[in-house]
């Protein structure tokens, strides 16, 4: 990390790993919410389409009316869960929605979300994405005190923390005191009978950002869904925050003063729409300049530069524009093919790979190719590219990657739990250019990570191993399990 941080970044050789199973979920996920505005629930539907590509697994959404709690949520994409039939007896004008994908053992209805809890202090329905990483403690602590889960979502935790007493108090004190009580990344969003809580994790390691729209306000983890609806941006909620939308407008809480911004690299590399502002950074500008400094980091002797769409293209545009190669479209895309990335097995990834990509051959043969990707983390989609483009008639094919080695296991919500997953943490450099069958392969430092976003913070623990938060259960655990 560059500079001194007032908290240091935990390298995982000294601290412990959580042991990661099955049953736990690691996701990337995606949260609108709608205040004050007249068929919430219809805007929300178009809030999660636009954020389809954070999950694809299952969404739903629950709306208040006139106090009244109702959901609609199902395992599919937002346009196959929701229709004009189920839609229409939606209307109020507050709702949250959320869109998620799962690994194994974490998919099932009851996962879906938002969670919707019924209590007589007040119902309340719960919205979530990233991941908590002291989910097993606080899983056992709550059980021995009674609590019982209907998901194995570690998005529930927070739903049993939140005390239910009757008592003086505003609810937003037993939510503050819950959100001090949990680890790791998350932006979640909680909705009452008259109220939205958002809430952002102390390390900023997901967003949140908030728009204004006919006299409401709209919540969402890429501004890409404010402008579809038509909302404003106005700002982002801020790491340790929670604001309070109601009635009287928007109000700001603390529940923590430990702030920094570990934005998760891997939103501006790879998750979120080029479209999409994340803390005052447009992400196209971001990865098109990091293609720039990838050119000057790692030139290539080439005739032709392509980018590996869709997350890549940006990047592929930048690296062109610094080495005055062509840009050409060598690669196309079958647009009804989900991310190979976020599907959830093996088998399924290998197989959207051979649906997904086409190499267009009368731009490829004969050239020597730079191909441009924003990642490598399993290895199979540069394997396969690489293959495609030589078949296609290339003659040389040069990767250029716009990030560093995605060598460490993520545990802020993202599908990469364990180091076997990651081929950049069983291969260097040399043996994995091999592997993909590439004529020479580079990949961006992670020093210019921060320069292309002229950012101070970032997570990188992907690339680096050092992790922002305090990591739980034991290593040996791991170790035993065969994880790590």
């Amino acid at each position: 990390m560059k500079g001194e941080l007032a908290h240091p970044f935990i390298n995982n050789s000294i601290f412990m790993i959580p042991n990661i199973d099955n049953s736990e979920l690691h996701e990337e996920c995606g949260v609108f919410g709608v205040y004050g505005v007249k068929d919430a629930a219809n805007l929300a539907y178009y809030g999660l389409h636009a954020l389809q590509h954070r999950g694809q697994e299952g969404c739903g959404i629950v709306r208040v009316d006139n106090r009244e709690f109702k959901r609609i949520k199902g395992e599919g994409l937002v346009t196959e869960v929701f229709n004009e039939k189920n839609l229409v007896g939606m209307q109020g004008d507050m709702s949250i929605g959320h869109v998620r994908y799962a690994t194994a053992g974490g998919g099932g209805i009851e996962n879906v979300q938002p969670f919707l809890f019924r209590h007589n202090t007040g119902n309340f329905a719960l919205a979530h994405n990233g991941n908590l990483v002291n989910s097993k403690e606080l899983a056992k602590y709550l059980e021995d005190r009674g609590s019982l889960f209907q998901s194995t979502s570690d998005s529930e935790l927070l739903a049993h923390l939140i005390k239910k007493e009757r008592d003086d108090r505003d609810r937003i004190y037993p939510i503050i005191d819950a959100l001090n009580m949990i680890e790791g990344a998350f932006a979640f969003l909680i909705m009452t009978a008259s109220k939205i809580y958002a809430c952002r994790d102390k390390y900023g390691l997901r967003p949140l950002s908030i728009g204004k729209l006919n006299g409401g306000y709209v919540v969402s983890s890429e501004t890409c869904a404010l402008d579809v609806v038509g909302a404003e941006f106005i700002r982002d909620v801020e790491p340790g925050e929670i604001v309070v939308i109601d009635r009287e407008g928007l109000k700001s809480v603390d529940y923590s003063k430990f702030k920094h911004h570990y934005m998760c690299a891997m939103e501006y590399v790879y998750f979120a729409r080029p479209d999409s502002d994340i803390e005052n950074t447009n992400v196209h500008a971001y990865r098109k300049e990091s293609g720039r400094i990838l050119y000057q980091e790692s030139p290539a002797d080439a005739d032709i530069v392509i980018g590996v769409p869709d997350s890549s293209l940006s990047a592929a545009m930048g690296y062109s524009e610094a080495s005055g190669i062509p840009y050409e479209l060598g690669l196309t895309k079958n647009k009804y093919v989900g991310r190979t990335f976020i599907q959830p097995s093996q088998e399924l990834r290998e197989k959207g790979v051979r649906m997904k990509l086409s190499a267009v051959r009368s731009i490829v043969k004969g050239k020597r190719v730079v191909m441009i990707d924003d990642s490598i983390v399993r290895g199979t989609t540069s394997r396969r590219i690489v293959s495609l483009l030589r078949e296609a008639g290339a003659t040389e094919v040069h990767v250029r990657i716009a990030s560093p080695p995605f060598a460490h296991p993520c545990f802020y919500g993202v599908d990469t739990a364990t180091y076997e997953e990651l081929i950049s943490s069983q291969q260097n450099v040399e043996q994995l250019c091999n592997t993909i069958g590439a004529d020479s392969l580079s990949f961006l430092s992670e020093e210019a990570l921060y320069k292309a976003g002229k950012r101070k913070e970032l997570c990188t623990a992907c690339f680096s191993g050092k992790y922002p938060t305090a990591l739980y259960s034991s290593l040996h655990d791991a170790n035993k399990d065969g994880k790590f």
